[in-house]
């Protein structure tokens, strides 16, 4: 797996989610300047500034870097959020959190878990497997690992093991080699109306499944 933003700057708007921080710790892994907003100072956000990654926590223009590279935020960020509002009209690159991985996961072997229930514990013991027994991967977990203490751990092989948000149909995004949905109950009906149109966002998942797949 490599990134073309090594030495340059990568900003994330809401670096304290689960998923975002994942990200995070992926590109400064890779060799980016990381840097991020966040609401509130977490256990999550420290550890990110004890590994070097710099976040901070009001709204401030004079703290983001005016020569980011790549802006990510997430959707629980409000539209007219102060830095993604100037992100946005200066013309900078902005994407979503599931534009990245996507970006990401374009070329790599893809263990994609999706479900609404479930998944970040799969998706852990799944990519444990991996790691344990040496074969080895890339994993972008849902949550942060017992066994590991992280959300995301990077290894040269190059198989991705991610755990697949329905929210906001982010999980369309993918394409997996292999799919595991866990459980289809009613939920983010706030972005799919109703069981049902949940129900055809996860049929039209399985149909991102590469041929080989």
């Amino acid at each position: 797996m490599n990134t073309p933003f090594r030495g340059k700057q990568v900003y994330f708007i809401g670096i304290g989610g689960i998923g975002m921080s994942a990200l995070a710790r992926y590109f400064h892994i890779q060799g980016a300047l990381v840097s991020g907003y966040d609401k509130t100072s977490t256990p999550l956000t420290k550890e990110l500034e004890a590994s070097g990654i710099g976040v901070h926590y009001t709204e401030d223009l004079t703290r983001v870097p005016k020569n980011a590279e790549l802006v990510v935020y997430t959707p629980a960020i409000p539209k007219e959020h102060q830095e993604l509002v100037y992100f946005q009209q200066e013309g900078y690159n902005v994407v979503k959190r599931s534009d990245v991985l996507q970006m990401i996961s374009n070329s790599s072997f893809n263990i994609c878990i999706a479900g609404t229930h479930g998944k970040t514990t799969i998706t852990t013991m799944i990519a444990h497997l991996l790691r344990d027994s040496g074969y080895g991967c890339n994993a972008f977990l849902g949550g942060i690992s017992v066994n590991y203490g992280t959300n995301f751990w990077s290894h040269e092989r190059n198989v991705c093991v991610i755990e697949a948000d329905e929210y906001d149909r982010s999980f369309l995004k993918l394409s997996p080699d292999i799919a595991v949905i866990t459980a289809m109950d009613a939920d983010h009906l706030d972005i799919y109306g109703t069981a049902e149109e949940m129900e055809k966002a996860f049929i039209e998942f399985t149909g991102k499944v590469k041929p080989s797949g």
